[in-house]
């Protein structure tokens, strides 16, 4: 097993169950960072030390020392979920198999590191897993099996992650079952169309500014993708502050326009009365339901509102 994030606790715990032998888990190393090891950090590595598996966690896997221990277990395949590095194509050679990766989405669409937030930032409707066969290309081998599930209207990538991680387990199990009975040489799998084939990198910082001139419904994509991190934020620019204060939106809600709010600006506060705090955006207005302040704890807007509430014309950047 080659993974680290709770992406792959599921999978993994179920291979550990299954009738299946697993001889070790690959992992990313815990960063030196003076303090002691929070389980959180890397919660595989628990799951493997619960069970008494052997736990490596080279600083790069495809380094001749870590491929000659692979070669040492003879292992028939490898399977990869979550691991945060790319497996070369000698890596992938030092099993009989190959490798198979549980992937957060409906390949060829999101490929890269952060699948479920740019589903959700581009309001696809559905997401999925798919199992590949690995190649030495980043997500572009053979898709094994594909699953399918719907995002709610308000689900954030937070909820929807662990959901996706259950849903992976059984077509995981699945693809093991279609390698163990496969020749080695012919044809497997679905060949994905690189035409299709969209890009998912993984997020920065900068990834959660708003910019207001998109959509109402474009921002609230945004806001629920970009949960618990990079976060959606942008900075009130107010006279009276001597500088702008930077607000961390974490839950909104898109409005229809109506035809008095017609020539704002974008980013500009339409509604600010006690209750309720209105934004223009490119294409209508968006309602701040929950909002944190720099250095506050996130909070109900009427309580924001209470404490320091935005000019009508204010700007939001």
């Amino acid at each position: 097993m080659f993974g680290t994030g709770p992406f792959a606790v599921p999978t993994f715990e179920a291979l550990i169950q299954s009738p299946h032998e697993v001889v070790a888990l690959f992992t990313r190393p815990i960063a030196d960072s003076g303090k002691r090891r929070k389980t959180a950090e890397n919660p595989t590595r628990d799951v493997a030390e619960s069970a008494g598996l052997s736990v490596f966690d080279p600083m790069n896997v495809n380094d001749s020392e870590s491929v000659e221990q692979l070669l040492k277990f003879e292992a028939d395949l490898f399977v990869v979920c979550d691991y945060g590095q790319i497996l070369s194509r000698d890596c992938l050679a030092a099993s009989k198999l190959g490798g198979i990766n549980l992937h957060g989405s409906l390949l060829p669409k999101y490929r890269g590191a952060a699948p479920i937030n740019w589903a959700i930032f581009q309001g696809d409707p559905v997401t999925g897993i798919t199992i590949i066969h690995m190649t030495a290309k980043l997500d572009g081998g053979p898709c094994l099996i594909k699953a399918e599930t719907e995002i709610g209207s308000q689900e954030t990538a937070e909820q929807i992650e662990p959901r996706l991680a259950k849903l992976g387990v059984t077509p995981v199990l699945e693809a093991i079952d279609i390698l163990e009975n496969w020749d080695g040489n012919s044809p497997i799998g679905q060949i994905q169309d690189p035409a299709q084939a969209t890009r998912a990198p993984r997020l920065k910082k900068s990834d959660g500014k708003i910019d207001w001139s998109r959509s109402a419904v474009e921002i609230v994509n945004q806001i629920r993708a970009f949960q618990p991190w990079p976060g959606t934020f942008t900075n009130w620019h107010n006279e009276k502050l001597k500088q702008p204060l930077r607000l961390i939106i974490h839950q909104a809600t898109a409005l229809p326009e109506p035809s008095d709010f017609g020539g704002k600006a974008p980013g500009s506060v339409l509604v600010s009365d006690g209750n309720a705090l209105f934004i223009q955006t490119g294409t209508g207005p968006i309602s701040i339901d929950t909002v944190q302040p720099a250095g506050k704890r996130p909070m109900p807007i009427g309580d924001f509102l209470r404490g320091r509430a935005p000019a009508i014309d204010d700007l939001f950047q």
